[in-house]
């Protein structure tokens, strides 16, 4: 595969979908350094459904909202590339610039509240892709669902690593002053040069620390992420990102070493050749070493730790940063005490319209 790059994407190319038996292949020959790439496409999801239910024992949420397929955030690790392939898109630029769009998500998450067949539990926000990736910004739905939350006071959680997240800080204090509301910012990495080149339009780490301080000092209990770690290349930061994070106001932490599974392999050893051809093979290897040496171990209990003398050092470094900063590994469960239907304006034949 020849190396190229587009501006302000994480990868400039499709690798084959696995469940498909056609493949694109361009001619690189023909490729323009200098023409303009691909422009983001949004396409609209007629999902039926909102609620995404996970049964996974080492993920730590059993329902996730997804706003949004797909993530112009463009991070070339992204473990959620892969789920593009059941869309019938490839993992690579198709991730990052075909993106589908939950137009409806706010109606039917009210829907799915309202009925009395809802346990209340809290809902992560976003399991898979960013829900605050560069089209929320004019589209809202993320604020929308939180919206929806916020009126029946059910719990959230939410994950991202953009800056936008503080716009809706008065909806996840809200639900913060009812334990109900805490958000986990995910910081890969210090380095603004090597954070533009691995997620290209992603807030910058500077950002995302400021992010950090608007939420914690509008009284929402934030967890700094330092996922993915990668072994050999931003492994050495996490003493000095968890510093950081706790200076800004986050109260805990976490870390996941990268994960690679399917398509996601070939894609990010041609990002390592290049832009980090002098450290390829060393990256490779180590993550091989916390793999039973193989790229990806999709073992559950050791996927999200791995295993091995250096998944040993990563967490024994992570605990000790942890410490020194003076962050703990966990937030306060999130509670469901305050949880409440609001008023249906149907009145009484609304109750059996929801059940």
């Amino acid at each position: 595969m020849q190396l190229v790059q587009l501006r302000g994407r994480g990868t400039a190319h499709n690798p084959k979908n696995r469940f498909e038996s056609a493949e694109y292949v361009p001619d690189d020959e023909a490729f323009d350094p200098d023409e303009p790439g691909p422009r983001t496409q949004l396409m609209r999801d007629h999902t039926r459904g909102i609620i995404t239910r996970n049964d996974s024992p080492d993920i730590p949420f059993d329902a996730s909202v997804n706003p949004y397929r797909g993530c112009e955030h463009g991070c070339v690790y992204c473990f959620a590339r892969p789920t593009h392939e059941y869309l019938g898109f490839s993992s690579g630029l198709d991730f990052e610039t075909k993106i589908l769009v939950k137009h409806d998500a706010p109606e039917l998450l009210r829907k799915e509240l309202q009925s009395p067949r809802w346990k209340p539990q809290p809902i992560a926000i976003s399991g898979v892709t960013d829900p605050y990736q560069p089209a929320e910004r004019k589209l809202g739905i993320t604020r929308q669902c939180l919206e929806v939350l916020a009126e029946f006071r059910n719990p959230v959680g939410i994950v991202t690593k953009n800056h936008l997240v503080t716009r809706d800080a008065d909806l996840l204090g809200e639900l913060a002053s009812y334990g109900a509301g805490v958000v986990n910012i995910s910081v890969t990495t210090l380095d603004e040069k090597l954070q533009r080149v691995m997620e290209p339009r992603a807030s910058t780490p500077a950002r995302r620390l400021e992010a950090i301080r608007v939420l914690s000092a509008a009284g929402i209990p934030v967890r700094v992420l330092i996922a993915p770690v990668v072994p050999g290349l931003t492994d050495h930061e996490m003493p000095a990102i968890a510093a950081a994070a706790a200076e800004a106001g986050a109260t805990a932490a976490g870390y996941i070493p990268l994960r690679l599974p399917f398509a996601l392999k070939e894609l990010f050893e041609t990002w390592l050749a290049t832009h980090f051809p002098d450290r390829k093979d060393k990256v490779l290897n180590r993550i091989r070493a916390i793999r039973g040496g193989k790229l990806y171990d999709p073992q559950w209990g050791t996927r999200m730790r791995g295993e091995g003398i250096f998944a040993v050092q990563m967490g024994a470094l992570f605990a000790t940063a942890c410490r020194k900063s003076g962050l703990t590994e966990e937030l306060p469960p999130l509670s469901t005490a305050a949880f409440h239907r609001p008023h249906d304006s149907r009145g009484q034949l609304g109750l059996f319209g929801a059940i």
